[in-house]
């Protein structure tokens, strides 16, 4: 079983997937993470250096070599869902939990770390705000297409790990 998590970046993703790996006894991939170990470069460095078009070749051949892996939990790229067919894949692959949050709350969560992420980099609050719910409103369809969606802020890790484990032991008719 693969378990990809989506959602806007400062959605939890990583936090959330590590806790919830832990709970169901699978192994934990942070995407971002993984594209960081393998280039030898931070995502804010691989932006500037190697333009976005780079970055989302490069996540998605990470995504596919991730199809491989069993037993794991995947935090996905905010932007993974909505470049290539890689949200078709994840479906395909696994189970998809979209973790979804409210923009004030993304707000408050990503003020603190926009000088490390590169699409929010420099943003006045103001303009943070406003990019926050643009890109929801462009990403909402695709996050929307994951299996599951659940709401995000003060999310109970082991209610959701009971979850998934009684959605694995339904049975499957063909």
């Amino acid at each position: 079983m693969k378990i990809f998590l989506i959602g806007y970046m400062g959605s939890g993703k990583s936090t959330l997937g590590k806790k919830l790996a832990n709970q169901l006894g699978y192994a934990f991939i942070d995407q971002d993470k993984l594209i960081e170990d393998t280039l030898g470069k931070s995502i804010h460095e691989i932006f500037e250096e190697e333009g976005e078009s780079y970055f989302r070749e490069t996540e998605h051949s990470m995504l596919i070599s991730l199809l491989e892996k069993d037993n794991v939990v995947i935090s996905t790229g905010g932007g993974t869902p909505f470049h290539h067919n890689n949200m078709e894949l994840m479906n395909q692959h696994g189970l998809t939990i979209y973790l979804k949050m409210s923009a004030d709350t993304l707000l408050s969560r990503l003020r603190q770390s926009k000088d490390t992420r590169p699409l929010i980099s420099g943003k006045s609050e103001e303009d943070l705000y406003h990019f926050i719910l643009t890109h929801l409103e462009d990403r909402e369809p695709f996050y929307a297409e994951a299996q599951y969606k659940v709401k995000a802020k003060d999310l109970d890790v082991k209610k959701l790990a009971s979850f998934i484990q009684g959605v694995m032991q339904k049975p499957v008719y063909t």
